[in-house]
């Protein structure tokens, strides 16, 4: 996973303000978390700063599918067993007919389902990683076998 420090080491560190943010390390914040996006930085595109733009481009690559809730589903990794979606205690509370049995969902309401043979997502805002009472659960990381889930 991508650290601030990280994004931070490849700023101009200016501390401009360009960005709307009041430093360098609250824009690398932002950016991890979705919040901005590298074009906010308009030094970052003057020259002398071509391989810290590009590096930094290639790092956020893997997180800019994220859900607001941070959520990542590397298609690539998902070859849709659906442990997740049987494991998500919010599948279970919300269909406990359909997904929590391993079954297709049976209603709307659920978080991650498998279609196309990869797991998506929807109703992210229902996740209990998501909302005023979140929590950090990572039931539908630990039972991925592939990894391909992750939160950012």
């Amino acid at each position: 996973m991508v650290s601030i420090m990280e994004i931070y080491q490849l700023l101009p560190k200016l501390n401009c303000k360009e960005c709307e943010k009041p430093t360098c390390m609250a824009f690398a914040s932002s950016l991890l978390s979705g919040e901005s996006e590298i074009a906010d930085c308009p030094p970052l595109y003057e020259s002398g700063y071509e391989s810290q733009l590009q590096e930094l481009q290639s790092l956020l690559a893997p997180v800019s599918g994220a859900t607001e809730t941070g959520l990542v589903i590397h298609e690539d990794l998902c070859f849709g067993c659906g442990n997740c979606v049987v494991a998500c205690p919010v599948n279970v509370a919300n269909d406990p007919h359909g997904a929590a049995l391993g079954l297709a969902p049976s209603n709307d309401k659920v978080i991650l389902e498998v279609a196309g043979g990869i797991v998506t997502s929807k109703n992210v805002g229902e996740c209990r990683r998501f909302g005023q009472n979140k929590i950090l659960c990572d039931v539908c990381i630990v039972t991925c076998p592939s990894k391909a889930i992750e939160f950012v």
